[in-house]
Order: C-alpha cells, then structure tokens, then sequence
C-alpha cells in the first residue's frame, strides 16, 4: 500500500502550459546535437513538449542579425549571458563613456 491515504512520494513541479522546461544555449555547428539531446530528455517528462529553436541570440531578446549590427554600432553592452540596450537618449557623458574606445 505504497500511496495510501494520500502521503506524498515525492518532490513535483507545478508547471504551466507553455511554460519553458528546459532553455539551452549552443553554437550552431552543434544544434543538430543539442535538438538531439533535448528530444531525447523530453521523453522523461509525462506529457506533450516541444522544441522550439530561438530566434534570438543566447539568452537575449534581440534577434540574431539584429544583435550583431548593434553591438558593432555600439547600441548593445555585453552584460554577463544577457545584454543591456544602449538608448539614444538621455545624459551626453553616458554617451562619451560608451564611445571613448
């Protein structure tokens, strides 16, 4: 009478529908074996999950075409495994400070 009388067995999760399993960063020689990976640990979760490949640089929300052009210019500070937008606008020396190299 292992569940009797409704004891826990075990540590669970609550997950939301939609809600991101597992995020993984890879280069994109190797994302034929990182969806390789994923779909193979997706199996050891009860249900339906997808793979959905990211549009956006590492764990950034820019765009990959678009994080390049700006980072050059410029408009992106690497910060970590995110990046910070630069905006246009606002004091003249967080300007300088940004362009003095």
């Amino acid at each position: 009478m292992r569940g009797a009388f409704g004891k826990p067995q075990g540590t669970v999760a609550r997950v939301n529908i939609g809600q991101t399993l597992i995020s993984l960063r890879c280069k994109e020689q190797h994302m034929a074996a990182a969806t390789e990976a994923l779909r193979r640990a997706k199996m050891k979760f009860p249900g339906r999950q997808k793979i959905y490949p990211s549009r956006n640089w590492g764990f950034t929300k820019f765009p990959k075409a678009i994080y390049e052009e700006w980072r050059e210019s410029k408009k992106l500070t690497p910060c970590g495994a995110h990046a910070r937008y630069n905006a246009d606008h606002g004091p003249l020396s967080n300007w300088k400070k940004i362009h003095a190299n």
